[in-house]
């Protein structure tokens, strides 16, 4: 397979790289927050998902055979180019999914992102490793591309969540076969068209299409690897149709993350950190923090500082720079939000903040809201809100934070919040959850493996451990 791809990193304006990906006659996209149409996707058929499968299959062996350090030196220069197009791709994820562009943790953070974990996927060593060298013989462990993958990602970040499928993937000599989410297709069409200005042609396609092409996809023959970013529910009916081919998975499902704050916590030190953790994304983040206990000793102090926190970060359309949440990114999800604030209301909760949305606003806002003094069994405790409403829970002893935190069944993150590190790590030990942070909540690395446990589904992402579950085991024994 030629590898000598331009050098020269394309710099594409927003309109050039909006007409390289839209069709005049596709579906019509609109910007969550305004309504405004943002471009036209071109819906794609079953018939084209066959088609895209049948030649990543056909690049996939070629690709394989390419020498792993120059499979690294082009994603390098991939990911140089989608650096370069940094302007143009943040804000179309803007208009698309509803971030802001420039303030917190939003779109040019998530373009960076992209960029950052293209480079560290193409930087792992990852040698073969001898597991015993002595008299009795040697054995030697190395691992083997999978094959096609079929990637089906969310609308929440479908920039950087598709580049968690595909850097790694591509490292270990697999094609792939994408589906974006229906709400955020430009978004996935756009980075990939950029990232193919460098990449052999028929390595990574994206097929955009409606629920049809999806459950084509979890079932297909054609498919030795499947990787999904979403909610339980679907990755269950992903898990039963993947069933029959023994299609190897990785399943990044519904999280409900509880955070801990202890009773030695300093309350206005953490609030910020409690405030990004929850409301990251406006929300819609699977690993936010979306309920909160709060030890009685400083649970007033604890709600007064978040609430004087969450009051001043504004909310608005994502090319205001001064905004630094924006709306939800579709009805549906608007919806939700608002239905679990009303049951916290009606079931005794106490709003500090928002819980009513501006009626005369357009795009789907749903205003920053705090409850304080629900009970554990409250909907909007246990049922995952993704989105701007954070429940907080009061508790006397710690015994009985970590049994709430841990009676869901779930267990994607979690955090616990206070000024002994050691007294910290210990409550941390007993949470029942992929990943437990302290003093903060939600904040990833590529080098560190990422993945969930009960109904947060199974398998890791990131790091030398992610990439080995984008390939195979192989022994060699003498």
């Amino acid at each position: 397979m030629p590898t000598d791809a331009a050098t020269t990193s394309v710099l594409l304006t927003y309109d050039q790289l909006l007409a390289a990906i839209t069709d005049p006659e596709g579906r019509e996209i609109l910007d969550p927050a305004t309504g405004e149409l943002v471009g036209r996707v071109p819906e794609r058929t079953v018939e084209d998902l066959d088609r895209a499968l049948a030649r990543a299959r056909e690049k996939q062996a070629e690709w394989a055979a390419v020498p792993d350090a120059e499979r690294c030196a082009l994603m390098h220069r991939a990911a140089e180019a989608v650096e370069a197009n940094t302007a143009a791709l943040a804000e179309l994820l803007s208009r698309e999914q509803g971030k802001p562009v420039q303030n917190g943790p939003n779109a040019l953070f998530e373009v960076g992102g992209s960029v950052a974990w293209l480079q560290a996927t193409a930087s792992f060593p990852m040698e073969p490793q001898t597991i015993v060298d002595d008299e009795s013989g040697t054995a030697v462990l190395s691992y083997d591309p999978v094959g096609v993958v079929g990637a089906i990602g969310p609308w929440n970040w479908p920039m950087m969540i598709s580049m968690w499928q595909i850097a790694p993937a591509l490292r270990m000599g697999n094609t792939v076969v994408l589906k974006p989410s229906e709400y955020t297709p430009l978004s996935v069409l756009a980075m990939v068209h950029v990232l193919n200005q460098v990449l052999p042609e028929g390595l990574v396609t994206v097929v955009p299409g409606g629920r049809e092409v999806g459950e084509a996809l979890s079932g297909h023959p054609g498919v030795d690897k499947l990787m999904f970013t979403g909610s339980t529910a679907t990755g269950k009916a992903i898990m039963r149709a993947a069933a029959d081919g023994l299609t190897r998975l990785t399943l990044e499902l519904g999280g409900n993350d509880a955070g801990i704050v202890l009773p030695d916590a300093d309350p206005k030190a953490i609030a910020e950190g409690l405030f990004w953790g929850a409301f990251i994304n406006t929300g819609q983040t699977c690993a936010a923090l979306k309920r909160l206990y709060v030890h009685e000793d400083v649970y007033d102090a604890v709600c007064e500082a978040l609430t004087e926190v969450a009051a001043a970060m504004p909310m608005g359309m994502g090319r205001d720079e001064q905004n630094v949440l924006g709306p939800l990114q579709n009805k549906a999800q608007f919806e939700v939000v608002a239905d679990l604030v009303e049951k916290a209301r009606s079931g005794g909760g106490r709003v500090l903040l928002g819980g009513e949305p501006a009626q005369d606003q357009p795009g789907f806002f749903y205003p920053t809201t705090l409850v304080a003094d629900l009970d554990d069994d409250n909907p909007l405790v246990t049922e995952e809100q993704f989105g701007p409403a954070l429940p907080i829970v009061k508790y006397s002893s710690v015994d009985d934070a970590v049994r709430m935190a841990n009676r869901l069944d779930v267990g994607l993150g979690a955090s616990v919040w206070g000024s002994d590190p050691e007294r910290a790590r210990e409550v941390a030990a007993r949470i029942q959850a992929g990943t437990v942070w302290i003093n903060k909540h939600g904040t990833i690395d590529p080098r560190v493996p990422f993945g969930g446990i009960k109904s947060s589904g199974f398998g890791v992402e990131f790091g030398v451990e992610g990439l080995k579950a984008l390939g195979v085991p192989k022994v060699i024994a003498s």
